[in-house]
């Protein structure tokens, strides 16, 4: 199975935020929208970075509620890790695990197209082993 099939099922919709946006602007985006991580784009419309629900608590840790009055750029990851959506699921979720996140942007060349989640791939994978399961019963009775 590919992202792209991930991405296909749940839509392509990116939330996206700017990196001099503040941390509590982006607590705002991400509590409306419902997400755990937002993707931040620079003024030419590159990937700046990432800035996660684990980023936002570190910073709380580390400095209070003041942190949430500085730009999301002193928090954010801006060494993003990327795939394609003709990756397998398999390598992203090997990727995501590897690497210790648990978003990850999709690109194709140099725009963003999607954002994966590792809920994403493992839902993808549970409803995969269900189908299968099911498809094994259904032989099975008929044999």
């Amino acid at each position: 199975m590919t992202v792209q099939a991930i991405l296909s099922q749940k839509g392509r919709q990116v939330v996206t935020m700017g990196p001099k946006q503040t941390l509590r602007e982006v607590c705002e985006t991400l509590a409306t929208h419902k997400i755990g991580a937002v993707v931040l784009i620079d003024a030419h419309g590159g990937i700046a970075g990432i800035l996660s629900e684990r980023d936002i608590v570190r910073a709380l840790a580390a400095e209070g509620p003041a942190s949430l009055d500085k730009t999301a750029d002193v928090y954010m990851s801006s060494r993003v890790v990327t795939c394609l959506e003709t990756e397998t699921t398999d390598r992203v979720l090997a990727r995501m695990t590897e690497g210790r996140f648990r978003h990850m942007p999709v690109t194709r060349g140099d725009r963003l197209i999607g954002v994966i989640s590792i809920g994403d791939v493992v839902a993808r994978r549970i409803a995969l082993a269900e189908e299968e399961a099911a498809h094994m019963r259904a032989y099975i009775a008929t044999a």
